[in-house]
């Protein structure tokens, strides 16, 4: 049977996801991220995390070959950002305020969660690479409600 893209593509869009950006490192040192919304935990012992990456995005070599990266849990007021990390390639760090976490790699600032790992294995995944992490720091702000994306969109809880 043979499923096609579009109508698969709209019947994943029924499930909200939450939105990430995920910062890391590339092979030159120079800071990378990609707004994320595959993301996911896998594990409470160890603590382990997941996240899926085009074959095609140009960070891809610092999430595959970099031994760390940081996933940036966005707030609702945070929408500029994901568009900014999802947006072409250009000098995404210009315009959004970041620091630097324990693993050296960006983190950005204002974020619900950040959660630092340590690469732990990278699977293949049909046309997205799968990438899990082993969670060495986090930080929690529960003070604003989640950037939501469903139907192509984002969305408010409530």
């Amino acid at each position: 049977m043979t499923i096609d893209p579009k109508r698969f593509r709209a019947a994943m869009g029924q499930f909200a996801s939450g939105v990430t950006v995920v910062t890391g490192r590339g092979v030159d040192g120079r800071p990378v991220g990609a707004t994320i919304s595959a993301f996911s935990s896998l594990s409470l012992d160890p603590p382990l995390v997941l996240f899926c990456l085009d074959r095609g995005a140009t960070c891809l070599p610092a999430f595959t070959q970099g031994p760390a990266f940081i996933v940036n849990v966005l707030a609702s007021d945070q929408a500029d950002i994901s568009n900014t990390f999802a947006g072409p390639a250009e000098d995404r760090f210009a315009t959004v305020a970041h620091g630097s976490g324990a693993n050296g790699c960006p983190r950005l600032n204002g974020c619900l969660a950040t959660v630092e790992c340590a690469r732990e294995a990278v699977h293949d995944g049909g046309d997205h690479v799968i990438i899990l992490g082993r969670v060495t720091a986090l930080d929690v702000h529960d003070d604003r409600d989640p950037l939501v994306y469903f139907r192509g969109a984002y969305a408010l809880l409530g």
